[in-house]
Order: C-alpha cells, then structure tokens, then sequence
C-alpha cells in the first residue's frame, strides 16, 4: 500500500508541473492565466502565445501522463495498473500544487495516460479529435468526442479490460465536467472557433 500509494503522491506531483505556466513565463513573460480563458492548457496557450509555444505545450502536457503512467514499469512495481498512476496525474494537471490549484481540462494528459497503456487507443481518439476540429474548428466540442469516443472505443475493442473501461470513463467524465462551460457556450453559439486551421 506504501509503495501504492508513493507513485500515486509522484504521478500527481508530475500532473502538477504548470507547463503552460513555464512556457509562458520563461519564453513569453506572460502568465496566460491572466489571457483568454485563463486556462493553463494547451488551448489557452494556442489563443494566448501562438501555434509554436501551444504545441510545446500540449506535447509536455502529453508527456506527462505518459510518465506517470510509466512510473510503476520503470521502477518494476507490476502489482499496480499504470492507469492508477496515470489518472493521478491527470487530476495533478487539473488542480496542479505548484500553480494554485488552477490547471487545464484533462485532455492532453489523459491522452498521454492511453498513449502509454493503449497507444491504438489513442491513436484512434486523436483522429476523432482531429477530424471534429477540422469540421467544427472547436477544439472543446472535439475534447470531448474524443472523450466518448475513448469510452465506445474501450468498450468495443476491450470488453475484459475492467480497469481501462472504468479509468477511460472516469477521465472522459474530468474532460466534458472540465468543459461544462464550454458547453454552454457551444448552445449560445458564443464559443470561439479556432483560426489557425
């Protein structure tokens, strides 16, 4: 249980690195939680410092829940699920430590979780993703097909596979809760659509 829960406290504390904070500080000299919709996520780096820093970004953000997913196999610790770990550190990405509590949606991380544990899996959630935003240009709209997407994909192709099937939800429900507003703003068609694609 110790051991357990030692990688859960690091996968957090990797989650909790601000990515788009350190970006933004160090190259930038802005901290975008005070741009756009303040978010610390790869969008809000997009909208706020431009393609080239959004991209680095989302792949750091990415990163890291490949890592934390990583934790338990590369210190040989096989009596614990990498999506324990990982999801942890989707929530450190969420509600990060070292940034207030004030992070991203979930998306990029939760990606890099399955990039690690089911990289079919997310190879296919990336082209739900990619092909939404190409037709709808929102990229929160197409967070959250990939999400669903994420969990018909789990059910379909790995029925047996009950901890994917429950983490897979679980981080689905982070990234449509984490869009709620968005959502709201998708009805009142007051959401804005990206312009760099």
């Amino acid at each position: 249980m110790i051991g357990i829960a030692l990688f859960c406290v690091l996968a957090y504390l990797l989650g909790s690195i601000p990515s788009g904070l350190i970006v933004g500080k160090v190259f930038y000299n802005k901290d975008i939680r005070q741009y756009g919709s303040g978010n610390l996520g790869g969008t809000n780096t997009f909208r706020t410092l431009g393609v080239k820093a959004g991209i680095s970004v989302t792949l750091a953000d990415i990163l890291k829940g490949t890592l934390a997913a990583a934790l338990p196999t590369l210190f040989g610790y096989d009596d614990l699920n990498a999506l324990i770990p990982g999801m942890f550190a989707v929530i450190g990405h969420m509600y990060p430590i070292f940034a207030g509590f004030r992070g991203g949606k979930a998306v990029a991380t939760s990606g890099g979780v399955l990039l690690f544990y089911a990289p079919i899996m997310f190879l296919v959630i990336f082209v739900i993703f990619a092909v939404s935003l190409y037709l709808t240009k929102y990229v929160s709209l197409s967070s959250i097909m990939a999400g669903i997407g994420a969990i018909t994909y789990s059910l379909l192709s790995s029925p047996r596979d009950i901890p994917l099937i429950i983490i897979v939800s679980i981080l689905a429900f982070f990234v449509i809760y984490r869009h709620r507003a968005n959502i709201k703003r998708i009805v009142n068609k007051t959401e804005p659509k990206i312009k760099w694609l």
